[in-house]
């Protein structure tokens, strides 16, 4: 058995992969992060800027963390999720229900490099630890920009790696400890091998953001997370006009912020 290929993944393994780990995935998301991704999670979602009610889709949506914190900030919001994996997708509709938002969202199987929407069809896009899983990830960006109405954004979380004597020691937790206990609690050894390894081939912070402004987006900011160990993205739906000398710029961090 085997799993994508880090930095080149294939949308049939990631699916195959995803749908197999599905049943302790939220377990260990709270177990090898110590909860820390939960509150990613909510500063992924206070950056959106919503206007009140907002209809926001959540891309790789997996169970449904991100959708949920979304639609718990006020009952007039509206969200969709798509995921390849069904199984995630399955779960996620279970503690979507559980919590009451069943009537307000609604989840689906689609590509995010294909998404099966009309233009300009949400007011926010949101994308958790996903974008890294996409073959394409310029291709997603675009579509995504797409979906968006003018003047919404797009916020995307996914894991980084720090530098410095912090980044020793996650390197040294990422590639030694977090593929044991993930294969042994989740019985998937492939999949927990594969995420510091994809992690590691993923475009840098300076990098994605120049790949968000090749895909459209515009108003680009970003800031980490925890020391480095995330990134939160942010980009807007401009104008429909050719962009020149756009240039991202780091989020300002309050002193009292992660």
């Amino acid at each position: 058995m085997t799993g994508p290929t880090p930095g080149a993944p294939e949308r049939r393994a990631v699916q195959a992969m995803f749908d197999r780990i599905a049943p302790r995935y939220d377990l260990l998301n709270r177990l090898l992060s110590a909860g820390v991704d939960r509150r990613w999670r909510r500063a992924c979602v206070d950056e959106l800027g919503f206007q009140v009610p907002s209809r926001v889709l959540d891309v790789c949506t997996g169970t449904g963390d991100l959708l949920m914190e979304f639609l718990r900030r006020d009952p007039e919001h509206r969200g969709v999720g798509v995921d390849l994996s069904r199984e995630m997708m399955r779960r996620g509709a279970a503690k979507l229900a559980q919590a009451g938002y069943a009537k307000r969202c609604r989840l689906g199987a689609a590509d995010a490099e294909r998404l099966p929407f009309a233009d300009a069809s949400f007011d926010g896009v949101m994308v958790a630890f996903g974008i890294r899983n996409v073959g394409d990830p310029e291709r997603a960006l675009r579509e995504i920009r797409r979906v968006l109405r003018v003047g919404a954004r797009v916020v995307v979380l996914e894991f980084a790696m720090p530098t410095g004597a912090l980044g020793a020691l996650y390197r040294f937790y990422f590639s030694r400890v977090l593929p044991r206990v993930g294969g042994l609690v989740s019985g998937n050894s492939d999949a927990y091998r594969y995420l510091p390894d994809s992690v590691e081939r993923f475009a840098a912070p300076p990098t994605f953001v120049a790949l968000m402004e090749r895909a459209g987006l515009t108003r680009l900011r970003w800031r980490p997370l925890t020391g480095g160990i995330a990134y939160i993205y942010r980009g807007e739906r401009g104008p429909d006009v050719e962009s020149r000398g756009l240039r991202a710029e780091p989020m300002f961090v309050p002193t009292d912020a992660e």
